[in-house]
């Protein structure tokens, strides 16, 4: 019996795959959804979103209600002195279920210390963490702290090590600027504390501190705009990062404001763009696309090292299901990692495809507010959410 049991473990051991930190995992392309719940998902939501053939899932805790403070993790962004722990210990209870049903996990915080999401931020950009190289080191120490933490869990892929960074917000850089307009403004800011490239350099630098072989996924600048690798002279120096850009654009067209005008922008069309208007359609999603890809292949970096972190629409647009169908058609094409935005969220129904293009009905409405836990009628059959079901179960054969 203790031979038998000997031979099962060891077998049990040689079945393991690899740990989850690494790099390899990324190695081939990986399709999966955005998780930015106010509630910590199950293992019931991490189990249905693996079902759809999804093999990581892109967690934001910081909606998550707090033990020790104002923001979760934190505490306190304005004064870090450390981890909650009874916040780590709901973060681990998550990448439990999430590693229970198969999933990896890409942790990725709205906030850093003296960064704090404008959502929960009075609806105001905070600009603190740009205004000295002093106010970069709660974000390190964090950073440092977190790694050492959760060292070792085996349903985490990456570290995304902010959510949507814009030290650009604020300067004379507008967005979607020209490339030369980009490079200048880069020049004038490098090596200071708008700098995203030397905050990344100080952040990475503070996770291999404790762990050597996290991968690390980095956004770009300008909330992750696929533009604004543009003003990056060079990859950094790590061979385990990956780089992530969100597509929203045209954001005239696909995000919520569009939904209260008397006419709605279209897709395709001609909409308000940076400084003017842009036809909009497949081809020009396309070229916007490739443009962090072209910067990955000038600097020799493989697609399966870009990420589209995030990309979607507001369900009730019109045009929705066509614009997404562009969108994993381009992903696709260039064998790029991705994950949509977002699945199942339990605070807003914007984009939760599942839900279809109809509004919620009143019973539904009438059930929250009498308090009641209800689930809306959501359906992995209802046609918007089949452009990405059916990617999604592409990668799996």
């Amino acid at each position: 019996m203790f031979l038998r049991r000997t031979l099962l473990c060891l077998a049990l051991a040689t079945a393991t795959p690899a740990f989850a930190a690494d790099i390899s995992f990324w190695d081939t392309p990986q399709r999966g959804g955005n998780s930015f719940n106010e509630n910590p998902p199950d293992r019931a939501y991490f189990q249905a979103l693996r079902d759809t053939g999804a093999t990581w899932v892109r967690l934001s805790p910081d909606k998550w209600k707090s033990a020790g403070g104002r923001d979760f993790l934190m505490g306190d962004a304005d004064h870090y002195q450390g981890l909650v722990p009874a916040d780590v210990a709901t973060l681990r209870r998550a990448l439990d279920d999430a590693n229970a049903s198969g999933l990896k996990v890409v942790l990725v915080p709205l906030s850093l210390p003296l960064l704090r999401w404008k959502q929960k931020n009075n609806d105001v950009v905070d600009q603190r963490l740009w205004q000295s190289m002093d106010n970069h080191l709660p974000a390190q120490r964090f950073w440092h702290d977190l790694a050492t933490a959760l060292k070792g869990h085996p349903a985490l892929a990456a570290y995304n090590l902010i959510n949507e960074p814009a030290p650009e917000y604020g300067t004379a850089l507008a967005e979607h600027a020209s490339r030369a307009a980009m490079q200048q403004w880069y020049a004038s800011v490098e090596d200071g504390p708008r700098d995203l490239r030397a905050l990344y350099r100080g952040l990475i630098a503070s996770v291999r501190a404790v762990d050597a072989d996290m991968p690390l996924m980095l956004d770009a600048g300008w909330y992750a705009a696929a533009d604004a690798f543009d003003y990056w002279p060079a990859p950094l120096d790590d061979t385990k990062l990956l780089y992530s850009v969100h597509m929203y654009e045209p954001y005239a067209a696909t995000s919520a404001p569009n939904q209260k005008r008397a006419t709605p922008y279209r897709y395709p069309a001609t909409v308000p763009f940076g400084s003017g208007k842009q036809r909009w359609d497949a081809s020009r999603v396309r070229s916007y696309l490739q443009q962090p890809m072209d910067w990955a292949k000038t600097h020799g970096m493989g697609a399966n090292r870009m990420v589209i972190g995030e990309f979607g629409c507001m369900r009730r647009w019109p045009d929705c299901a066509a614009y997404l169908r562009d969108v994993l058609a381009v992903a696709e094409q260039q064998q790029v990692h991705w994950a949509f935005y977002a699945f199942r969220e339990d605070g807003w129904d914007g984009m939760d495809y599942e839900l279809g293009d109809k509004a919620l009905p009143g019973s539904y409405w009438q059930a929250v507010e009498k308090g009641g836990v209800v689930q809306p009628p959501r359906s992995m059959q209802a046609p918007l959410f089949a452009p990405i079901l059916q990617r999604l179960k592409d990668g799996v054969r």
